[in-house]
């Protein structure tokens, strides 16, 4: 990524949580900021607190994603970092308007799919894709590569693991494919944070969020610091691309699927396929 041109950094998931937290810490950067949220009152406020510019997008709708890639490439010259960090665990199985899974689709196939439409600029920008995953990957994931939607004995857990799986192997596959080019990926647990997660969900999550245990997770605030490390950080310096981080600094282990250059192939094609796209 080059210093010496103002960067373009744009944020999902930013109208609350680490992802507002860190739109905060960033604004008095030298950046472009580009906050993209589902709440239109909540991402407007926090582009009005931080000088940035804003999106309204739905991820549980692909027509919005694809209406925000035409926008955003449309206004950027240049894109230095996407960072992927909307998503969520949720109650179902819920079929979106697309035909898939909620779970799935907020938090893998929609940023799959931004990617992909937002892939030459990131290319040419010699840029970076930052994707907020968890441990959620190792505590719960179990990816069957035959019902990447989970119909089959869905539980939020599991759908969320998945899920967060799924975004440490789309980190490693895009390293694979394209770090040759310039580009470079990283994933990270952003630590168990004290947010609105889990709100909309029957998981037992909702009780260590929403309940006592609230009190022993770390604020949004320091949540968003992890997130701006690694959008601030340089690649080959700050983080190494390809890597899933535990925290800052510490390469962490996940799930064994995630090592499974077999199953990171396979799941890239079968998410390819799902949305009817060609990399």
């Amino acid at each position: 990524m080059n210093g010496d041109l103002m960067r373009t950094i744009i944020i999902t998931g930013a109208s609350d949580g680490i992802g507002a937290a860190a739109s905060r810490q960033l604004a008095g950067t030298d950046a472009r900021l580009i906050l993209v949220g589902r709440s239109p009152d909540k991402t407007q406020a926090i582009a009005d607190a931080t000088g940035a510019e804003c999106h309204v997008v739905d991820f549980t709708r692909l027509e919005d994603v694809r209406r925000l890639a035409i926008e955003l490439n449309d206004t950027c010259d240049r894109i230095d970092v996407l960072a992927n960090n909307a998503g969520g665990i949720f109650s179902g199985p819920t079929t979106t308007r697309d035909g898939f899974e909620k779970t799935l689709q907020v938090n893998h196939l929609a940023p799959y799919l931004l990617t992909y439409l937002l892939l030459d600029k990131l290319l040419d920008s010699r840029g970076a894709v930052v994707n907020t995953s968890s441990i959620g990957a190792r505590l719960f994931g179990n990816i069957d590569l035959e019902d990447l939607n989970n119909w089959d004995g869905f539980t939020p857990n599991k759908a969320y693991g998945d899920a967060k799986l799924a975004n440490i192997l789309f980190t490693k596959e895009l390293h694979e494919r394209f770090h040759d080019r310039g580009l470079s990926s990283v994933a990270f647990h952003p630590g168990n944070v004290a947010t609105n997660f889990a709100s909309d969900t029957d998981s037992y999550f909702q009780h260590v969020y929403h309940g006592a245990l609230r009190a022993f997770l770390i604020s949004p605030q320091q949540g968003g610091a992890r997130l701006r490390h690694f959008i601030e950080g340089r690649p080959g310096k700050t983080w190494d691309s390809g890597q899933y981080y535990r925290a800052p600094g510490r390469i962490g282990r996940s799930n064994r699927q995630a090592y499974d250059a077999g199953v990171a192939a396979e799941h890239w094609r079968r998410s390819a396929a799902m949305l009817n796209i060609s990399w």
